[in-house]
């Protein structure tokens, strides 16, 4: 059949594929410890088979010869597989899905200095939503993108950079724990969306209305449909405006409810509990 094709890699990627197969068997080894319901189960493999058919199909042929293709290919890479994907919070049932030495070697090493701070950097409140914004602005420089979509080595940590990225982000943003244990609180939670889609709804309306052929490479190379530079930038552009940015209002709304069910339950912005009342009276702190 026809579509069959497509599922055809453009470059195939042993790395790609080993990584895929091990996160799909510790999902599935990690199921038999926790229990996970249908809908987290629906959104992992949804967000692993988004991922997959940006990276590894006929798609990034289309991706490196059409600059709108190109932006769709990076909002599911950096937005919409990641956010699916961690919607899913698959972290501690792949954890179960690791053999026992390796859990309790993992564990130890989390306590070293190194494990702490490495998980320091990887969840820190401002230097996670920077690199999420920086890395969508840094390859859209044109000499930046020229050189990223000749080399195949810069090609690979493009995309790779921006769905490590994409992780590391939704994984703070769609984190349903107070603060602490949560590395941000559930109100950063809520305004860092607002702050991060900022600078790429302006990229993006930038690139829309910009007259000139900004990424000439695309032309240069041939254009897989037929279609004028002015036309291919302009959705491209808009790809990045509106629908990368409905996806972050997304995990914004994610981030609000959370915010409003541990305001609920007495778990955020209510101060300190107050003591237990003692026969009748309430003991001072």
């Amino acid at each position: 059949m026809d579509w069959i094709r497509w599922l055809v890699p453009w470059e195939f990627s042993p790395t790609l594929i080993v990584a895929f197969v091990l996160a799909a068997l510790l999902f599935v080894r990690g199921q038999r410890v926790h229990h996970v319901n249908g809908a987290r189960q629906a959104l992992f493999w949804a967000g692993m088979i988004l991922l997959y058919l940006s990276l590894h199909t006929r798609l990034d042929y289309y991706a490196e010869r059409m600059f709108f293709i190109h932006r769709v290919q990076h909002l599911v890479l950096h937005h919409l597989g990641p956010l699916v994907l961690m919607a899913a919070y698959p972290g501690s049932v792949m954890r179960a899905g690791l053999p026992l030495a390796w859990r309790t070697r993992l564990a130890r090493w989390r306590r070293t200095l190194a494990g702490r701070a490495l998980q320091a950097v990887l969840t820190n409140p401002i230097f996670v939503p920077a690199l999420f914004v920086f890395l969508v602005l840094i390859w859209l420089l044109p000499s930046v993108q020229f050189y990223s979509m000749l080399d195949w080595r810069l090609y690979r940590l493009m995309n790779w950079s921006v769905v490590i990225s994409g992780f590391m982000y939704w994984n703070l943003i769609l984190d349903r724990r107070p603060s602490p244990p949560a590395a941000m609180s559930p109100g950063g939670r809520v305004i860092s969306p607002i702050l991060t889609m900022a600078p790429q709804m302006v990229a993006g309306a930038v690139i829309a209305f910009t007259e000139r052929d900004l990424y000439p490479l695309f032309e240069l190379c041939g254009r897989a449909l037929a279609m004028s530079a002015q036309t291919d930038q302009s959705i491209g552009g808009l790809t990045m405006w509106i629908p990368a940015a409905m996806t972050e209002v997304i995990g914004l709304l994610v981030a609000l409810r959370t915010l409003m069910r541990l305001s609920a339950t007495g778990r955020w912005g209510k101060g300190r509990v107050p003591p237990a009342p003692v026969g009748g009276q309430v003991t001072s702190p």
